[in-house]
């Protein structure tokens, strides 16, 4: 199986992500959205990187259990509870430095929201990943 990332001419060459992404797949696998919750189902404690460190280890392990690595990852969709700038490139800093970091080279969006799904909860991160 091959991922192509690429940058389509006339478009703005993107920094650490491409704006397509095209692969032939065997299986797609899709996670849900990966929040910032310990194995006993609560927010971790901290601030937006603590979170975010969490979703890293929750989503490595996702990937994991479907088989799939962060280099099999084809979209990602990062939702911060922010509108703050600094804190949206601290948290895609965080993100590609990680465990996981491949996965942000392929077609990724970044957006500020107003509120996620559990109470506290600042990061989340939806992934589709693509295996031969």
């Amino acid at each position: 199986m091959t991922i192509e990332r690429q940058n389509p001419p006339g478009l703005h060459t993107p920094l650490g992500y491409h704006h397509v992404t095209s692969v032939e797949a065997r299986r797609t696998v899709y996670l849900a959205g990966q929040c910032p919750l310990t194995a006993d189902g609560t927010v971790v404690e901290g601030d937006v990187l603590a979170q975010t460190d969490q979703v890293v280890a929750n989503t490595a392990a996702a990937l994991a259990f479907a088989g799939a690595g962060p280099a099999d990852v084809v979209r990602t969709v990062i939702y911060v509870a922010t509108d703050d700038r600094e804190t949206l490139s601290a948290v895609w800093d965080r993100l590609t430095a990680s465990e996981i970091g491949a996965a942000f080279t392929s077609a990724s969006t970044l957006l500020g929201v107003a509120r996620l799904g559990y109470p506290g909860q600042l990061v989340e991160l939806d992934v589709t990943a693509a295996l031969a």
